[in-house]
C-alpha cells in the first residue's frame, strides 16, 4: 500500500476493484463504511459480482471479468477529455504523459460499454467522481492481480491515480490489500525470485557484494531464480527434481492441478513443512512439523507495511518446532552453519542488510508497529509512499492496450468461472476448515450462480451440479444469487472435494508470472 489502512477512513473518494472488502478484509471494510456512512466520502465499486459494499456505493460498476484494462483506459479517457487530470501535477512529478495520452484517446465510452459491458454514462459519473476528490484511494486485491494481464491492471490502476495528483498524498493512493497477515513480510523479505530482503535486485554487483559479505559467502549468484509456476513446470519437464514447501498447499490452490498433481509426482524428493497434513504433504517424502502463530516468536508485516510483534502463548504440541529453528538446522547439516538463539537476533540481521528495515529494532516495536522504510533508529516511519517524489524520480505513465483474456466463453463451454475466497474459510482451508464453528457456517463448497442462468439451466437451489472446464471437471451443490452476474459462475478453492482449481488454466502474466485464476471458461451438466 503507497497509504495507511486508517488513510482509507479520510479519503474523499474510494474506489474498490477487485476486491470482495467485507468478506476478505473486513477490519479495513470498517474503514470503507465509516469513510461513506460518517465522513460522506464516495465510493465507487468496480466488481462483475454484487459485493456487499454495492449497498453503500455511490455507483457500481459492473464488467465483463478480464477486462480492467478498458474501463481504467475508460475513466482516463473521460477525465482527459473534461480536462479533470492535475496538470500540474504531471508537468511536475511524471513522465511519458504524451504516450499515455495517445492510447486512452481511441478508449471512448462508447467503446469501452462494447468491450466491458459498462454503460457509458455510468463510466463517465464514475470519472467525474474519482477525478473531483481532493484525495481519492484506489483500493484492489487479487481481483485485479489474478490474470494474465494483471501486471498491466496495475499499471493502469497507478496511471490513474497519477493523472490525478493521488500518489504521494495523505488519504489517496494505490493500495493492494495483500491476501494474508505477512504476505507482505514475505515479499519483503526476499521470498522472491529476483531480490533480496528490502527488494534489492540480485542483478545489481554491488547488492551481491554486500550481501555476500554479510553471510560470509564468496560470491552469490546473479541470475534471478524461477517463480512458482515457473517451478512447477520445470518440475513437469524433470528439470526440478526435489522441492522443499512451507506452508503452502499447492495441490489445492495452485491453477490447473490435474497437470500440477503430474509434475509433483514426478519429483525425486518432496519435503512438506506445515502445522497440520494437506493435500500437499500427502504426496510428500518427509512432512517436518513446523509451529503455528501462537507457538513461535517473531514479526508479521502487514498490508500496510506495519511490522509488527508477534509473541509466543503456548509452546508447539509434541514434535513441532519454529521454522526458524528447523531451517537453521537444515542449513547446518547442509554446510552453512546459522546459529541463533532468538529471532531477536535474525530481525537484527535483516535490519543490518535492509535499508527499508534499517531502524526497525524489537524495543521500537513492543507496542505499537513501525511502517518501511524506516531507515534508521530514530526514524518514525512512514505512513504514505512518494511524498515529494518517487522512488524513480518521476512517476512513469505506462501506455497500456487492452488484450482479451486468453479463454473466453464459445459455444463449447459458454459461461466465465471465476474463483476466490469467501468469509468463513481462507485460502485452502489447512486451518479453517478444521475449525468446527466455521465449517457449520460454511460446511460445503457451493457455485454461485445467477437466476437467469439458473432458469436457463433448469437448476433449483442447492441442486449439485456438474461444472466442466477443457481441464476437468467438479461437482458442487448450486447457490442461486443476485450476487452473480449472468453468464458467469462464481466458486470457491477452499473445498478439496470440489476442487476448483481443476478447471482453471495454467496461462501466465507475462510479467510477473501470475496465473489467470479469475477468467476461464466451462459449461454446466447435471450430474
Amino acid at each position: 500500500m503507497t497509504n495507511s489502512i486508517a488513510e482509507v477512513e479520510r479519503a474523499d473518494c474510494i474506489l474498490v476493484t477487485g476486491s470482495n472488502t467485507t468478506e476478505m478484509h473486513p477490519v479495513i471494510a470498517n474503514h470503507v463504511k465509516r469513510a461513506v456512512r460518517q465522513r460522506g466520502a464516495s465510493l465507487i465499486v468496480v466488481d462483475p459480482r454484487r459485493i456487499d459494499l454495492v449497498s453503500f456505493a455511490d455507483i457500481w460498476l459492473r464488467p465483463k471479468p478480464g477486462t480492467d484494462v478498458a474501463w481504467i483506459n475508460g475513466l482516463m479517457h473521460v477525465i482527459l477529455e473534461e480536462g479533470l487530470h492535475d496538470e500540474d501535477y504531471i508537468r511536475q512529478r511524471t513522465e511519458g504523459f504524451e504516450d499515455l495520452r495517445r492510447v486512452v484517446e481511441s478508449y471512448t465510452p462508447q467503446r469501452v460499454e462494447k468491450i466491458t459491458g459498462i454503460p457509458s454514462e455510468d463510466l463517465k459519473v464514475a470519472a467525474r467522481i474519482y477525478a473531483r476528490a481532493p484525495a481519492a484511494a484506489i483500493l484492489y486485491a487479487m481481483g485485479i492481480t489474478q490474470h494474465t494481464r494483471g501486471t498491466d491492471n496495475v499499471k493502469s490502476l497507478a496511471n490513474l491515480a497519477m493523472l490525478c495528483g493521488n500518489v504521494g498524498i495523505p488519504h489517496a493512493g494505490v493500495n493492494p490489500l495483500r491476501g494474508q497477515n505477512n504476505v507482505q513480510g514475505a515479499c519483503d523479505m526476499g521470498a522472491l525470485p529476483n531480490v533480496f530482503s528490502g527488494y534489492q535486485p540480485v542483478g545489481d554487483p554491488e547488492v551481491r557484494k554486500r550481501m555476500a559479505e554479510a553471510w560470509g559467502v564468496q560470491e552469490l549468484p546473479e541470475t534471478p531464480g524461477r517463480t512458482l509456476m515457473e517451478i512447477m513446470e520445470g518440475a513437469d519437464r524433470g528439470e526440478i527434481r526435489g522441492m522443499f514447501i512451507l506452508g503452502e498447499n499447492p495441490m489445492l490452490s495452485d491453477p490447473d492441478l490435474n497437470h500440477l498433481e503430474k509434475a509433483m509426482r514426478q519429483l525425486d524428493f518432496l519435503v512438506v513443512q506445515d502445522i497440520f497434513m494437506t493435500e500437499t504433504s500427502q504426496l510428500a517424502h518427509v512432512v517436518l512439523p513446523g509451529a503455528s502463530f501462537a507457538e513461535k516468536e517473531g514479526t508479521f508485516t502487514n498490508t500496510e507495511r506495519r511490522v509488527q510483534r508477534v509473541r509466543k502463548a503456548v509452546e508447539p504440541p509434541g514434535e513441532a518446532r519454529p521454522d526458524w529453528k528447523i531451517l537453521c538446522d537444515l542449513a547446518s547439516a547442509m554446510g552453512y552453519p546459522m546459529a541463533y538463539d532468538h529471532p531477536r537476533q535474525i530481525m537484527e540481521e535483516i535490519a543490518s542488510v535492509t535499508p527499508s528495515y534499517g531502524g526497525i529494532r524489537y524495543e521500537r516495536i513492543e507496542r505499537v508497529g513501525l511502517q518501511w522504510p524506516c531507515p534508521t533508529p530514530d526514524h518514525p516511519g512512514t505512513p504514505f509512499l512518494h511524498k515529494d517524489r518517487f522512488t524513480r524520480g518521476r512517476g512513469l505513465f505506462h501506455a497500456i492496450e487492452y488484450q482479451p483474456p486468453p479463454e473466453v466463453p464459445d459455444e463449447a463451454f459458454p459461461l466465465y468461472l471465476s474463483t476466490g475466497r469467501i468469509l468463513y474459510h481462507w485460502h485452502t482451508g489447512t486451518m479453517t476448515r478444521r475449525s468446527p464453528g466455521l465449517v457449520e457456517r460454511a460446511p460445503e463448497c457451493l457455485v454461485e450462480i445467477s437466476p437467469d442462468d439458473a432458469a436457463r439451466y433448469g437448476i433449483e437451489e442447492g441442486d449439485y451440479i456438474r461444472v466442466i472446464s477443457r481441464r476437468g471437471r467438479i461437482e458442487a451443490r448450486a447457490h442461486i444469487t443476485d450476487r452473480a452476474v449472468e453468464g458467469t459462475i462464481f466458486v470457491p478453492f477452499h473445498y478439496a472435494e470440489a476442487a476448483v482449481n481443476r478447471l482453471t488454466h495454467g496461462h501466465l502474466d507475462p510479467v510477473a508470472k501470475i496465473p489467470g485464476y479469475k477468467v476461464c471458461a466451462v459449461r454446466l451438466e447435471r450430474p
